[in-house]
Parts: C-alpha cells; structure tokens; sequence
C-alpha cells in the first residue's frame, strides 16, 4: 500500500515538527515548509493527498495560497490552522473550498482525526468516480475458455508487483479492461489510474498531455498543468495505443522509465515520479522494430510481462457467458424484465466473427434490450435489427459510381443477405456462396460487414 502523503505549510517550526513527527507516527508521508510559495512549488512537483495550511504566513497568506490550491487542484483537502481570533478568516477559507480548520494550540488528537476524516471523504469522493468507470466499462473479465483462465491467472501473478506490462489485442478485446484489473489488484490501488491514448492525440500534444508544463512554457501556457505521468505518480498509467507514439517521445519516455524522473515543458527541474507503467497495442511491435518505426530498447523495458488477449472468434464458448452477463447489466440500467435468447438466436451469435470483438458484442446486446420488446430474443429479430444496415448498403449504389466500387458494395449487399438468411452460420452461408468457410471469414473481415449494424 502506498502511503498517503501530507503537506504542512506553517512558518513555526515547532509546529512543523509536531505535525510532522504524529503524523508520521500515523503511518503518513509527510513534507513540510516555512512558506505559501514553497508549498505552491512543492504542489506543482508532487501529488499530496491532502494540505494543512496555516492562515497566517510571512509574504503570501494562507488564504492567496488557498485560492491557488484550488485553482489548480479543486478536490484537494485543504485544513486551515488559525490563530486565536481568526475565526473570520477560517469561516471565509471555508467558503472557498477549505475542508475545515484547526485552532491553535493545536490539539494533536484532533488533528488526527480531522485529517482522517478529510481523507476519508476524498477517498470515498475517488471511489464514487472509480465506481462510476467501472461500471461504464463493464469491469469484470468474464469467460472460462483456456486463454481467459490463463489471463486471469496472469493478473493474479502479476498485479501485487511494479512490473511493466505489454498488452497486446484486437481492436475491441477489452485491454483498458486488463489494465485497471492489475492496478485493482495492485498494492497501488488507493492511487489514481491515468490513462493516455497515443492513438487519440496529436504528436504536437502529446509531450504537454505526458509531461504537464510550466506556465508561460508556449504562448497559451497561462498557468501550471500537471501532466499525465505526475497525476500518476505513486499509481498507475496506462500507455494504450504505444504503437502509434513517435519516435521522438519514445526516446523521452525511455529515458524517464529509466531515470524516474522528468521535466515538465518550460522547466529545468527535475521532477521524480514513482509510476507503474502499463502499455498496450493492436499493432505488431516487432514488425514495428524491423521498420525502425518503434524503439526497440523501449520494447524490451515495456515487455517485461506480456499478456495477450485473444479476440472473440478464437474463444467462442466465451460467447454465451458474456450474452448472459450483458443482458442482466443492461437490463438492471434501463430497469427491464432480464431477456433470455433463444437457441437459434444464441447459435448465431457464436458463429458469428465478431471482428468488433467485446465492444460490438456489448453495442449490439445493449441494442436488443433498448429495442426488442419480447421476454425471449428469437431468431426473426436479428433480420428485424439488421434492417437499418440492409438499407445502409443499398442506398450506397447509385448509378455515377465506378464499376469497381458498385461491384463492392454489391458483394457487401449479397454476403450480408446470405448471412441473415442463415443466422450468422459461416458454414451454410458460406456452402450456399460456395467458397470455403475460412475465405467467407475473411471477406466478412475484409469487407466491414458487422453483426446487426
């Protein structure tokens, strides 16, 4: 478990020192400083669970500090310590954001509890958000086919270390899914999960999204960020898509999973960071490297432990087990009767390729819940589903097209029909197109047909 770390900002040093030595007795990290501007400085170098804060400091004051505590980080606990006769200055610190307020001479047992119970509520704040992904995401890793059992197993052996992990999978496969299990079953858990795409964000964004900067760092640099490797820090970050980084920020983030440490843009100061690193990719690092397009001292430092997530045609007996869970998690959200499938509806669906793998499944479930108003999904409503698509295919032939791109929307048209005719079944489908089955797969790859839209 990592520890909680505390800031003291209070310009007597015997407080510090009290401070300091009972909470750090509690089982707490704890830094202190003399001044607002140092505390400000220490803020923009490390992540602190929570801030006590005296009211009134040389220079800067406690509640100009206070004002730019929040402005930068607004769920942060901040606990005022006041003076005697300061009570107006506690009571309007409360109303900018302040958690609550100690009186001097301090109590010790009340500063115990008062900074549990501010991290108790900011844990419970953090749990809400974690709750709320988690559900989002569908967090569970459901299935009992060999490659699933050997994942989980891989997580289980995996998580309660720092190792690098390197997932690998389809498009669809749920590797943001793998990721946040390790970190849940990581002694990292009580620390934020960050996640970064590579393939979502511009190369000319990404060192300021990784690495935070300074403000007046570029021209619309009008305060402090943070970036995604800080906000990190003592947790994990999830580097997903790492295929698509270019070389350039790999070199950079080579050299911080070696030194941890880094600087954000527009400082010299080294920042030094304690991240668990987990990266994944749908793209074959290896060719990557034979193409110089992928570093490959970074592979070795990221492929400490290799998982590989296979996709849903490869682990079909997976199939009725998420139908199953997927239709009781979308009937609960939209408060409907839970809906069973028939057998033809269910043998459709495992011949099916799902080149989507677990999300098309997911859209495609959550659809027959929201649309199908029977207890039992039969087998005429996957023609009834499919409709839209039919309708998709056919307006997309019009008579100013080249021959060649009619030809392909016409192949679409005819595998697609053929395909609903037989629910999904590639054997007969592909008997009555006669080509072999694995050629059938492949045009149905080839060509983007999807299972009910």
């Amino acid at each position: 478990m990592i520890k909680d770390k505390i800031l003291v900002i209070d310009d007597e040093s015997g407080i510090r020192s009290s401070l300091k030595g009972i909470l750090e007795d509690e089982g707490y990290s704890v830094i202190t400083t003399e001044s607002g501007e140092q505390g400000l400085s220490l803020l923009r170098e490390e992540n602190f669970d929570i801030i006590l804060l005296d009211i009134w400091l040389p220079e800067m004051d406690g509640i100009a500090v206070l004002e730019k505590i929040k402005s930068a980080e607004e769920n942060l606990p901040v606990i005022m310590i006041t003076g005697h006769g300061s009570i107006e200055s506690a009571v309007k610190a409360t109303k900018l954001g302040a958690y609550d307020f100690l009186e001097k001479p301090l109590s010790l047992e009340k500063v115990v509890l008062t900074v549990k119970n501010a991290l108790r509520q900011k844990k419970l704040e953090e749990e809400n958000i974690q709750l709320r992904e988690k559900t989002k995401i569908k967090y569970q890793l459901i299935g009992v086919s060999p490659s699933i059992k050997k994942l989980r197993e891989k997580i289980n052996t995996t998580a309660p270390t720092n190792a690098p992990v390197l997932i690998y999978g389809e498009n669809g496969t749920g590797k943001e899914l793998i990721a946040r299990l390790i970190h849940q079953y990581s002694p990292r858990n009580n620390k934020r999960f960050i996640q970064i795409n590579f393939g979502a964000i511009p190369d000319d964004l990404i060192e300021s999204e990784l690495f935070g900067y300074v403000k007046g760092a570029f021209p619309n640099a009008e305060k402090d960020k943070k970036g995604k490797l800080l906000l990190a820090d003592g947790g994990t970050l999830f580097l997903d898509e790492i295929g698509d980084m270019n070389l350039n920020n790999q070199a950079k983030l080579l050299r911080i999973i070696e030194e941890k440490k880094y600087e954000p843009l527009g400082s010299e100061k080294p920042i030094s960071i304690d991240v668990r690193i987990i990266a994944a990719t749908n793209k074959n690092l290896r060719g990557l490297i034979a193409k110089n397009k992928f570093r490959e001292d970074l592979f070795f430092k990221l492929n400490v432990i290799p998982m590989i997530i296979h996709p849903l045609r490869e682990r079909k007996e997976d199939i009725p087990f998420l139908i199953n869970y997927f239709l009781k998690n979308f009937s609960i959200e939209f408060g409907k009767k839970q809906k069973a499938m028939s057998k033809e509806a269910m043998e459709a669906f495992i011949s099916y390729s799902w080149p989507g793998n677990i999300s098309e499944l997911i859209n495609v479930i959550e659809r027959f819940v929201i649309m199908v108003p029977d207890d039992e999904i039969k087998e005429s409503h996957l023609s009834l589903l499919v409709e839209p698509r039919e309708m998709q295919y056919v307006s997309g032939i019009n008579q100013n097209q080249p021959l060649d791109e009619a030809k392909i929307y016409f192949e679409i048209e005819y595998i697609h029909n053929t395909l609903i005719r037989n629910n999904w079944n590639l054997s007969k489908s592909a008997t009555e197109l006669n080509i072999e089955k694995e050629a059938l797969r492949k045009k149905i790859m080839d060509l983007g047909i999807k299972f009910l839209g």
